[in-house]
């Protein structure tokens, strides 16, 4: 009856009829104090990688913690996609990459996302020989194709082997360590490791939580939820984060959603989640990011829109750090004056581009920003002449 789970990160749940549920975890045999906050008891339970189970009456046994509520919050994140592949047992997630004591010599990443092109600038960068096989015809395809093109002279510059238009079709133990078996324009190709990352994608850790016996429906992986990130065939519960998959898959976005549903169990279905202007980065050397709309959405949708564009390599922000992969394509709405979207990489990309999500989250001008006096020199005092 149980079913394992290994990928728990606090609130897994499984639903079912009823107005008191009950979530069963197997738990390490020490429990953490209670916490009081704001007039909510709190108790902590850590756990081993578990089974969970809600059920419409309490559950006691020898091994398991039963926790009865009237609504539960599934928050249980995201896994790696399963790519499906012989070998594939032979890769190791992000999580697992970070753990890494030695680095190893050769490494190849699955996938041109974030994962792959954060880690592979880590890795290079502490001398490992580093191949990435996408499938896609770029890499980070989350990002404007023209400043991903500028990024990729430092991936060249660090002799990153990027392989695009190439899918990974085994993974295979030799001695010396794993043969990584594709297919690219030309035919099939191999490339040998000492490790091989998944970095490919991740979806909604719900495999293991047995939705159907809470009459939790899902779509094609995803939860169905209603505009309150309420489950629509059960209304005792609420999803939040990547496994709600309902806004980018962002860190920020999963505390937007948890406030979202807190606000929505205190006082009653009331307030929906707002993604607008939510940015992005990569946090590659320079790091690349991007918030509002793409100049391809833009033109999708027939919005008369100037844009600004530059490599800006020979300004004093890319000089003072010695970064040649400096630039930025900023769209402002012709009718309104309103920024439309922003695209930066290079040195404090990071940073600057939260000035623009600002702006569009609360509708500022171009103009505002132009008008707005920034220290000087930072990565910011940059903005009015991206404008």
């Amino acid at each position: 009856m149980h079913q394992h789970y290994s990928h728990l990160g606090g609130d897994a749940v499984q639903g079912a009829s009823g107005n008191a549920y009950c979530l069963e975890l197997y738990r390490k045999p020490t429990e953490k104090p209670n916490y009081h906050f704001r007039g909510v008891q709190l108790r902590l339970y850590p756990i081993y990688p578990a089974c969970t189970h809600i059920y419409d009456f309490p559950i006691k046994s020898e091994r398991s913690k039963s926790l009865e509520a009237d609504n539960i919050l599934i928050a249980s994140g995201a896994e790696p996609i399963k790519l499906g592949i012989p070998g594939e047992e032979h890769l190791i997630t992000n999580e697992e990459f970070l753990s890494l004591e030695p680095l190893p010599r050769r490494i190849v990443l699955v996938g041109g996302g974030y994962i792959a092109s954060e880690f592979s600038h880590i890795a290079a960068r502490a001398g490992s020989q580093v191949t990435i096989l996408q499938h896609g015809d770029r890499m980070l395809k989350q990002f404007d194709p023209d400043l991903v093109e500028w990024l990729m002279e430092r991936f060249k510059e660090l002799e990153i082997d990027v392989r695009t238009r190439t899918t990974v079709e085994a993974i295979e133990r030799i001695d010396t360590g794993f043969r990584v078996r594709a297919s690219d324009r030309a035919g099939s190709t191999h490339v040998e490791a000492d490790l091989v990352i998944h970095a490919a994608g991740r979806v909604p850790a719900l495999n293991a939580l047995d939705l159907d016996a809470g009459g939790i429906a899902v779509e094609k992986g995803r939860l169905k939820l209603n505009e309150y990130l309420q489950s629509v065939s059960n209304p005792a519960v609420y999803a939040a984060g990547d496994a709600a998959q309902n806004g980018p898959p962002l860190t920020p976005v999963a505390s937007h959603d948890a406030n979202v549903v807190s606000a929505n169990l205190l006082k009653g279905n009331h307030l929906r989640p707002d993604y607008n202007g939510v940015p992005s980065v990569a946090f590659t050397i320079p790091p690349i990011a991007a918030v509002g709309l793409s100049e391809a959405e833009a033109r999708r949708q027939g919005i008369h829109f100037r844009m600004q564009k530059m490599k800006a390599s020979d300004w004093f922000t890319a000089r003072q750090t010695a970064e040649s992969s400096y630039g930025f394509k900023v769209l402002v709405a012709e009718e309104t004056d309103r920024i439309l979207g922003a695209h930066l990489v290079g040195p404090h990309a990071d940073e600057v581009i939260n000035l623009f999500a600002l702006a569009i989250r609360h509708g500022l001008t171009a103009e505002d920003l132009k008008a707005t006096m920034f220290a000087y020199p930072t990565g910011a005092s940059d903005v009015g002449y991206m404008l």
